[in-house]
């Protein structure tokens, strides 16, 4: 398969450059620049990030573009452009008239590639304190800010372009189509990368991988591990073995209603109800970590026992998405380890299984549509990203069955209202499409039972009950949000309905706060 290399210096927008570029239907891959991938016939074109370095620092990440420069089409993009200017007899300095934020391109050169199809005048993006002061050499200017003359440039006699600017992010108004006209008609590649066809090469990928071999996937009713396990029921059949645990931690008949949904695609699973036990190793416990250490050992616990039930697996199935292999990947210097990702941790080594990940090649946005390719239902595809640990980091404090219970009802208050108000934003999860309802407007939300009460009067009498905090964010990955405008009229009615029918409740609050300073989930 043809694709684009995007080289990594440690940018916190680096996943966003390749979301771009599948958008437009173009495959790409992702490495620290300090891992350079073998660079055969399918690469057709290579990315330069940005970086919070400066290339003047003595511990700036560099690279050798040796093989690459001169022979690839090549984009370098912020720290990216200043690399090559400073490696190939520019000069790089501290700028007087830094650029953060919006700014106003002017294009220079109107004939080039780059730059088809985008206005003389557009809006950008700037992140930067370096600008380009001298352009290297063999080079020429072809677009530029009222503050930065560098803005952008090309190599004369080849294929090598540079943006101070960032075209991936939103904010900058042609970036798309900027992309778009280097990885297609510089680069050459075709948009044929889509959900249908990456169903189908899976399918045909993972029937010749697996044979007759059996698969074991844990379930947790989200979308990730929904669609890997329908994709790997497509390729193999009964031979997939899934285990859904209950942990008792869920939303209000959330297990009955996950596995009815998933025994009706044809799934093969098997429910294990293991409230209690999960509910005895969270007893005493008032600390997240604690809490979430304890649901992670127990659900181990849990899952193996269960899996061991069945004889002859050789593969563990994971829903292991293409972020969670980026983040995992050591980058130097360039940014720090974000963290070493398993989904079940210690499984595979502790079972003797390989480990079979069937979307680490996908961003979040193209496993919803690769789910939605191979007909799964949008009360799915569509649903809010939930805490792996469930509910009980929703409890603050110490869980007990009475304050999940509390919660539950509450939760199933909000929940199921924002799925019957109408709305006509932008869907959360893909917003190419219109929502129809709040949920799907949202990008997640939730509820808290927060461990204090205070005095309310009803029906006359005094009060001593707990408060409930409501929390809706948006958000487009989950590392910023902030907080969803919810109308007025809907917040009074969750407001009564919860404080009239969740006996132990005669509070409730709406959480302001946005990501950061706070986090989505309280703790």
């Amino acid at each position: 398969m043809e694709k684009i290399i995007i080289l990594d210096f440690g940018s916190q927008v680096t996943q966003l450059i390749g979301r771009r570029i599948r958008e437009i239907g173009v495959y790409c891959e992702i490495y620290p620049f300090n891992k350079i991938p073998v660079i055969d016939s399918s690469v057709k074109g290579v990315i330069l990030s940005g970086s919070p370095f400066s290339v003047r620092e003595e511990q700036a990440p560099q690279i050798s573009l040796e093989g690459i420069k001169g022979v690839l089409p090549v984009l370098g993009i912020c720290y990216g452009s200043q690399l090559m200017a400073h490696n190939f007899g520019g000069s790089v300095e501290r700028s007087d008239s830094r650029e953060y934020g919006r700014a106003h391109l002017r294009i220079i050169d109107k004939d080039c590639p780059l730059l088809k199809d985008i206005p003389e005048e557009s809006v950008i993006w700037m992140s930067h304190g370096d600008t380009i002061t001298s352009l290297p050499k063999n080079s020429h200017i072809i677009a530029s800010t009222p503050d930065v003359a560098a803005a952008a440039y090309r190599f004369n006699d080849e294929l090598t372009f540079a943006t101070q600017f960032h075209p991936e992010v939103y904010h900058t108004e042609y970036g798309s189509q900027i992309l778009k006209n280097f990885v297609c008609d510089i680069c050459g590649c075709a948009p044929v990368w889509t959900a249908d066809s990456f169903v189908e090469s899976s399918v045909a990928s993972l029937r010749e991988k697996l044979g007759n071999d059996k698969v074991i996937l844990g379930l947790s009713g989200g979308v990730d591990s929904t669609v890997a396990a329908v994709l790997l029921h497509k390729a193999i059949g009964h031979n997939l073995i899934c285990i859904f645990v209950d942990n008792g931690l869920l939303r209000l008949n959330e297990a009955e209603e996950v596995m009815a949904s998933y025994r009706g695609m044809g799934l093969n699973v098997t429910c294990v109800d293991a409230g209690d036990k999960f509910l005895a190793a969270l007893a005493g416990k008032t600390d997240p970590e604690d809490k979430r250490k304890a649901v992670g050992k127990t659900f181990i616990d849990v899952f193996e026992a269960e899996a061991l039930k069945h004889t002859g697996a050789r593969w563990l199935g994971q829903g292991t998405i293409y972020p969670d292999v980026i983040e995992s990947a050591a980058v130097g210097t360039g940014s720090a380890k974000i963290k070493s990702h398993h989904n079940v941790g210690g499984l595979p080594e502790k079972m003797n299984l390989k480990i079979v990940e069937p979307l680490r090649d996908l961003f979040k946005d193209e496993v919803r549509r690769v789910g939605r390719s191979l007909g799964i239902p949008q009360r799915l595809i569509g649903r809010h990203p939930f805490p792996g640990p469930s509910l009980c980091i929703r409890v603050i404090g110490e869980v007990t069955k009475d304050k999940l219970d509390i919660l539950r009802a509450a939760d199933d208050v909000f929940i199921r209202n924002l799925r019957e108000w109408p709305c006509n934003l932008p869907c959360a999860s893909e917003p190419s499409r219109t929502a129809t309802n709040l949920y799907d407007a949202i990008w997640q939300a939730g509820t808290i039972i927060l461990p204090v009460r205070s005095v309310g009067v009803m029906g006359d009498e005094r009060t001593y009950d707990y408060t409930i905090a409501l929390r809706a964010v948006t958000s487009t990955d989950g590392m910023t949000a902030d907080w969803f405008h919810l109308p007025y009229e809907f917040m009074e009615k969750i407001s009564n309905e919860i404080i009239n029918h969740v006996k132990g409740v005669n509070r409730v609050c709406y959480d302001i706060s946005s990501k950061p300073p706070a986090t989505i989930e309280w703790e």
